[in-house]
C-alpha cells in the first residue's frame, strides 16, 4: 500500500516539533504539552482553527482560574479535582466552550502534580497555551489553493448538464430511450462534494463570507432539483411527440449554453421559452386524452425549465 504524506500531516509534524521547541527554549513546565495544543488546534481550515483556538484559551484560563481557588481553599486532594470539574464542566458549557473540557483538564493536573499555586505557575500555563496555539495559528495562516478543484467540479457539473439535456431533447424529438442517466447520480456526488469543498474556501477566507464558487455551487444544485424533477415528467411520457420537438430544438440550444454566460443570454433562453409556451396555448385542443396528457406533461416541462432559467438569472443578477 503506497503510503502518502498530504500538507496538513507536514503542518501537523512541523507545528508540533516547533511549539515543544519553543516551550522547551522559554523553560516552560510541561514544555511537551504544547506539542499536543499545536495538533489540537490544527484544524482543517482557517477558521475552525481560529475558533477552536478561542475556545481553548478561555476554557483554560476558566480552568486555572478554578484550579488556583479550589487548590488554596481546600488543598492538594484527588477529590479536589472532581470538585473542579463540577464546578469547571457546567461553566464551560454556559459559555459553550465544552470542547475544550479535556485541554482545561490537563492544565488542572499540571496544577495538581506541583503541588503549588501561584502566579508564576498560572503565568507558565498561559504561556505554554499561548505558544501552543500560537504555531498552530502560524502554520495554519497559509492554506494551499482549492482554484484547480473548484474549477474542475465546474466543468464536470457543466459537462454533465449538457449531456443531459441533449439526452433529453433526444428522446423528445425521436423517442430514443437508451440512454442508462448515470450523469444524474454522478451530478448528485459532485454537486454535494462541490458544495463541501466550497464551503471549506470560504472559511479559509475568515474576512469573506461568500465566494463565487460557492453561490455557483448553490445555483447549480437549486438548478439540479429543478432537473430531477423534469426527468419524473419525462417518465410519463411514452414516446416522441410533434410538440416536443420544439422543446427538443430549445434543448439541443441551451446544452450549449450552460456555462455561466451573462444576463442577456438567458433572458433570450426565456424569452424563447415564453414563445414556445404561446404556441402551446395557441394549438388546437387534444384529440384524445393520450395526447392530453402529454401535452400536459410537456406544458409543466416547459414551466420547470422556466424556473431552471430564472434561478439563473437571479444568481446573474446577484454576481453583478
Amino acid at each position: 500500500m503506497q503510503m502518502r504524506i498530504g500538507f496538513r500531516t507536514i503542518k501537523t509534524a512541523v507545528g508540533s516539533a516547533l511549539s515543544i521547541a519553543i516551550a522547551k527554549y522559554l523553560g516552560l513546565e510541561f514544555y511537551s504539552f504544547a506539542g499536543i495544543l499545536t495538533i489540537l488546534c490544527l484544524r482543517e481550515t482557517v477558521k475552525r482553527s481560529y475558533l477552536d483556538a478561542w475556545e481553548r484559551l478561555i476554557a483554560c484560563v476558566v480552568g486555572i482560574g478554578f484550579a488556583m481557588l479550589m487548590f488554596r481553599l481546600v488543598g492538594y486532594h484527588p477529590w479536589s479535582i472532581g470538585l473542579i470539574l463540577l464546578f469547571l464542566i457546567p461553566t464551560l458549557v454556559a459559555l459553550k466552550v465544552q470542547g475544550s473540557v479535556t485541554t482545561a483538564c490537563v492544565i488542572i493536573l499540571h496544577m495538581y502534580m506541583m503541588e503549588h499555586v501561584d502566579w508564576a505557575m498560572a503565568k507558565n500555563e498561559l504561556v505554554l497555551v499561548g505558544v501552543g496555539i500560537g504555531a498552530a495559528l502560524l502554520l495554519n495562516s497559509y492554506m494551499p489553493s482549492r482554484e484547480k478543484e473548484l474549477v474542475r467540479f465546474q466543468k464536470q457539473i457543466e459537462g454533465n448538464f449538457e449531456r443531459i439535456f441533449r439526452e433529453v431533447a433526444r428522446f423528445l424529438r425521436d423517442g430514443a430511450t437508451d440512454w442508462d442517466g448515470r450523469e444524474i447520480t454522478e451530478t448528485t456526488a459532485v454537486l454535494r462534494d462541490a458544495l463541501r469543498m466550497a464551503l471549506l474556501d470560504i472559511e479559509n477566507h475568515v474576512l469573506r463570507e461568500e465566494t463565487g464558487y460557492y453561490a455557483y455551487f448553490l445555483m447549480r444544485s437549486r438548478q439540479f432539483e429543478i432537473i430531477e424533477r423534469i426527468m419524473l415528467t419525462l417518465s410519463t411520457l411514452d414516446g416522441a411527440y410533434c410538440q416536443g420537438r420544439d422543446i427538443a430544438n430549445f434543448l439541443d440550444e441551451m446544452a450549449g449554453q450552460i456555462t455561466p454566460g451573462s444576463t442577456d443570454q438567458t433572458q433570450a433562453r426565456l424569452d424563447q421559452l415564453f414563445r414556445l409556451q404561446a404556441e402551446f396555448r395557441a394549438a388546437e385542443l387534444p384529440q384524445d386524452r393520450q395526447e392530453f396528457e402529454s401535452r400536459a406533461a410537456l406544458l409543466h416541462f416547459i414551466n420547470d425549465m422556466e424556473r431552471y432559467l430564472k434561478i439563473k438569472k437571479n444568481w446573474l443578477l446577484r454576481k453583478r
